[in-house]
């Protein structure tokens, strides 16, 4: 079976962020595929919604033998069973996980965007990426992690946590 490289953000404001974070790392280690490689995490002010608590962020790379659809239906089930409430575009959340890459794929469905729309838009997704890919480069904008870094036009504070 062939094993797919997929690079996931975890990330929410609400209850113990820290503990939230750990605890989507396990479901995903034992549910999505084996973790690779994992960032520090990072706080990082509300994008969008900026009145409310920061967030705490970080970026995995998981081996998986699941498609992306099968992927998706996964994290969202972590999610649900982790009390995540779906309510208003960037409203406060207890966790999100998004799939930034799958592969090198480019895939354009209503509910499933490959890569992440967004990646070259958040710091807080391009510091954890660049992390641990810095070299990886967008099947899209065909620029490396740590060039989009470089051209972001987001500024908002984002900063490693001990």
């Amino acid at each position: 079976m062939m094993m797919n490289k997929l690079f996931l953000i975890t990330g929410g404001n609400l209850g113990d962020r820290r503990k939230n974070l750990e605890l989507a790392e396990k479901l995903i280690g034992e549910r999505i595929g084996s973790i690779e490689k994992s960032s520090k995490i990072y706080e990082t002010e509300a994008w969008g919604n900026r009145h409310q608590p920061a967030f705490y962020n970080q970026v995995h790379i998981v081996k998986t033998n699941l498609s992306s659809p099968e992927v998706l239906d996964g994290i969202l089930k972590i999610e649900e069973e982790m009390g995540r409430k779906r309510t208003v575009k960037n409203a406060a959340r207890i966790i999100d996980i998004d799939i930034l890459f799958y592969n090198k794929d480019i895939v354009n469905k209503e509910n499933l965007q490959i890569p992440h729309p967004h990646i070259a838009d958040r710091r807080f997704v391009l510091l954890p990426l660049s992390e641990v890919a810095p070299k990886f480069n967008h099947p899209v904008l065909k620029k490396t992690i740590d060039e989009l870094l470089l051209i972001t036009t987001d500024h908002l504070k984002v900063k490693e946590l001990v």
